[in-house]
């Protein structure tokens, strides 16, 4: 092996990231695959995306999966059922053919990538919402339920607000307002009612399909919608209430300067970012607001990097920040 190469893989509900990274701070390769969210299909899932995309990403750089030093493989919904996780930690052994790797949830790669993997908290805002923290070697994580009872602040969580409030504007039970015709005009609905066949029997809810009406839900709150605002305004509460029990759970007091930073689609909408950040300071006003160092496909290297007892040093790590802040990410919805 004549260089190593650290490979990070950013799994998301809508697609996957993954990249290669050197120890001198360059990116040999990037590409994006599918998503391998798993769930309700079976966990071959993850292998049978990775494999090829894997595979492909190596070839871009020259390699094969064979060269890599050690991968950190960050997926959806690891950790969430007990049954599930010994599949997942055995899947990247068939997309690399050895086990020079780890795998955790795709928290931890957003955190890495957006705190450059120092001790703080970065909150999740996708297709799902979630707050990932570590403190001195302690590890915490607060939501990330599910979109049936959980997700709060997510893109699909604002969503369905947004689709609520449709409804409920289309038949009298809330004043009209610019998101009715934001939706119709979006969908290309026929009548309201249509909204029905559309989200529910021609996408049959789609998790990711329905998460991307959240950018429907922000331009009908920048264009003076009253009823999508206060949905943005208490997704931006949501999002900040996750950091805020985080912090208690990592043991840190109201009154400490405490590292956050986001990733996630749904922060690249000015309104909710700037929202969170008033809600969150209005708790504890001497928070230090980072914006993201790096994408969380960046930050899954860095940790492959850490994990195999070679972490970037700070030539390094600034190189990587200066040359990959415009890469894709795996939770861009929103």
């Amino acid at each position: 092996m004549s260089e190593a190469l650290f490979l990070g893989v950013d799994g998301g509900g809508t697609k996957t990231a993954l990249c290669l990274v050197t120890p001198d701070g360059r990116v040999a390769a990037h590409r994006i695959a599918g998503s391998v969210y798993y769930a309700g299909q079976s966990v071959d899932l993850v292998a049978d995306v990775l494999t090829p995309a894997v595979a492909a990403l190596c070839a871009d750089a020259g390699v094969t999966p064979a060269s890599v030093t050690h991968a950190f493989f960050a997926l959806p919904g690891y950790g969430e059922s007990s049954t599930d996780r010994p599949l997942l930690d055995a899947a990247p052994l068939r997309v690399l053919g050895h086990d020079r790797y780890s795998c955790d949830n795709d928290m931890v790669a957003g955190w890495a990538g957006s705190l450059g993997a120092l001790d703080g908290i970065n909150v999740i805002s996708g297709t799902g919402s979630m707050t990932y923290g570590e403190r001195q070697g302690r590890r915490v994580r607060v939501g990330g339920w599910g979109a049936l009872f959980g997700d709060e602040g997510s893109a699909h969580w604002i969503a369905v607000r947004g689709l609520n409030a449709f409804s409920r504007m289309s038949d009298g039970r809330l004043p009209p307002g610019p998101l009715l015709e934001v939706l119709l005009e979006h969908l290309r609905l026929p009548s309201d009612l249509d909204l029905v066949d559309v989200v529910l029997l021609r996408w049959r809810s789609d998790r990711a399909r329905v998460a991307g009406l959240c950018r429907q839900v922000v331009e009908a709150a920048d264009a003076g919608d009253e009823v999508a605002a206060a949905i943005l305004d208490e997704a931006a509460h949501e999002l900040a209430l996750l950091v805020s029990r985080t912090r208690a759970q990592l043991g840190f007091t109201v009154d400490d300067a405490v590292r956050v930073s986001w990733s996630g689609g749904t922060f690249a909408a000015d309104r909710i970012r700037e929202g969170f950040s008033r809600a969150l300071l209005a708790q504890h006003p001497n928070d230090d607001l980072r914006e993201p160092l790096l994408p969380p496909v960046i930050g899954a290297a860095l940790y492959a990097a850490r994990l195999a007892g070679r972490p970037l040093d700070t030539p390094a790590f600034s190189r990587l920040t200066a040359a990959t802040r415009t890469l894709p990410t795996a939770s861009s919805t929103a």
